[in-house]
């Protein structure tokens, strides 16, 4: 064997082992999704394909319809405040078109059928207790198929953004928390029973009725019959009288024994007539008793039925009134804490508020006594500052005070005649005309003013004044002591001497 035809079987055998490790087949529940090369992954679904060892790889893709158990975990509330706990299955798949599977691909790829259904399990969950909010428990029990077609509708919005198809929503099993369904369901069949208990009645009635009046119609036709057959026996015992009447004539003694039978056989006729009328009424009497035995059954059956009824709906409707005050309990805590809870925040936030003002008052008060302080400082300071001037010049400040003082006193005095609206002078009293009375009330208590200052403390005020004076400084000898230790002497004329001492 030359080396080209060796070197040939070796290429063969090398695309056979390509040929065998490459080739893929994905069954029918599975996706092939194969990628390296190509830019968009190929994929294979039910059918065969090459994947280049190293060059590309072969993962997978669930796609088979999986079943999904759903189940609340605790009680959700209904529309109408009932808690319920649901069970119900959901089957899915893994879209297959294009969009699907790029979204699918992301999401699910090479996971295992249970990671997947962990994976999906919260969102339907989710969906399923947001649309048990929406709907009241007997629209829950009453139509399953339209809650199963909501929680599908709502959680395909959600399965369609991660590849998934909700091929349907089934319910299992629903139970509420405090066993109402099963109330109703009594309430149903309690009526049921009631109505199959009445129509029994009904037909037992119609029964006894119907059985009454064949006995009825039986006894009239045994009486009708036994009544022709005692006219019939009559009609014969009177043929057969009148056959003995006949044989009787013949006879000497016919006429005797015509009288005698005739009064045998009215006797017998009478007394068979007596029987039947007392049979008749028996049997009369007899279906009078069991009608009003099958009247009173039929009425004892109805009234029971009916106090069974009644007590039923009196027990339903305390049991509702029991779960009203319940939840009007329930609300009525749930506001009270709600409002103690408001009013813990406000009393709160109204001590802060005295505590801010708090502050800010303190911080007022003490910038007002600084204030003060700083004020009373400088009070005393500028009196500090007058007294010191005050001594520094003496006789002089002590004119200045006085004088800036005579016109504020003149003032005081005369406020009072500026509240009088009117003045009608009358006299002078003889001591000039009144205007000049009027005139000098202001010097004259300007000057009484100045005397009881003479007498209360001791300084004339006038005499300060007189010591200033040219008259004083030359031709008197005016000494003014006291004031301040200030002491001052005027000159006095012809020898006249002036001692003013102020203490």
């Amino acid at each position: 064997m030359s080396g080209s035809t060796i070197a040939i079987i070796i290429i063969i055998v090398a695309l056979l082992v390509i040929l065998f490790t490459s080739y893929v087949k994905s069954p029918p529940d599975k996706a092939y999704i194969i990628s390296g090369l190509r830019k968009t992954p190929k994929i294979l679904i039910g059918k065969a394909g090459l994947k280049l060892p190293f060059f590309e790889r072969k993962d997978e893709l669930l796609i088979k319809q999986i079943s999904i158990d759903i189940k609340t975990d605790d009680y959700v509330p209904t529309l109408d405040f009932i808690g319920v706990n649901i069970d119900a299955v959901a089957k899915v798949k893994i879209r297959t078109d294009e969009e699907g599977m790029q979204l699918a691909m992301k999401n699910f790829l090479n996971m295992k059928e249970p990671q997947i259904m962990e994976a999906l399990v919260d969102s339907l969950q989710g969906n399923m207790r947001e649309i048990i909010g929406t709907i009241s428990l007997k629209e829950l029990c009453n139509d399953r198929k339209s809650f199963g077609d909501q929680v599908q509708e709502k959680a395909q919005v959600d399965m369609n953004r991660l590849g998934i198809e909700i091929i349907s929503c089934n319910i299992q099993h629903v139970e509420d928390q405090n066993d109402l369904i099963i109330a109703l369901g009594q309430d149903n069949m309690a009526a049921i029973q009631k109505n199959a208990s009445i129509a029994k009645a009904n037909a037992d009635r119609d029964v006894a009725i119907a059985q009454a009046q064949a006995r009825k119609e039986a006894n009239d036709a045994k009486v009708l019959s036994d009544t022709e057959i005692a006219v019939k026996q009559n009609e014969l015992s009177i043929k057969k009288a009148e056959l003995k009447t006949i044989e009787d004539t013949k006879n000497a003694e016919a006429d005797a024994a015509y009288e005698i039978q005739k009064e045998a056989q009215r006797k017998t006729i009478e007394v068979t007539k007596t029987e039947a009328d007392i049979a008749r009424q028996e049997k009369e009497v007899d279906l009078k008793k069991k009608e009003a035995e099958v009247m009173e059954q039929s009425l004892d059956a109805d009234i029971r039925k009916k106090a069974e009824a009644d007590k039923f709906a009196r027990q339903q409707q305390a049991d509702a009134e029991l779960y009203k005050r319940q939840r009007n309990a329930e609300a009525d805590k749930f506001e009270k804490q709600q409002e103690a809870e408001a009013k813990k925040a406000q009393a709160e936030a109204e001590l802060f508020a005295k505590q801010q003002e708090a502050a800010g008052i303190r911080a007022v008060g003490e910038a007002e006594a600084k204030a003060i302080e700083a004020k009373g400082l400088a009070e005393a300071e500028a009196l500090e500052k007058k007294a010191e001037a005050m001594k520094k010049y003496g006789q002089a400040a002590m004119v200045e005070m006085i004088v800036k003082a005579l016109p504020e006193m003149a003032k005081a005095i005369a406020e009072p005649l500026s509240t009088i609206d009117k003045v009608t002078i009358i006299d002078g009293n003889g001591e000039g005309s009144g205007v000049g009375s009027m005139g000098s009330y202001v010097p004259q208590v300007l000057a009484k003013t100045m005397e009881s200052v003479k007498e209360v403390t001791g300084i004339d005020i006038a005499d300060i004044m007189r010591a200033n004076t040219y008259d004083a400084k030359v031709n008197k000898n005016v000494n003014i002591t006291g004031l301040d230790g200030i002491k001052v002497e005027a000159p006095a004329e012809a020898g006249t001497s002036v001692d003013t001492t102020v203490e």
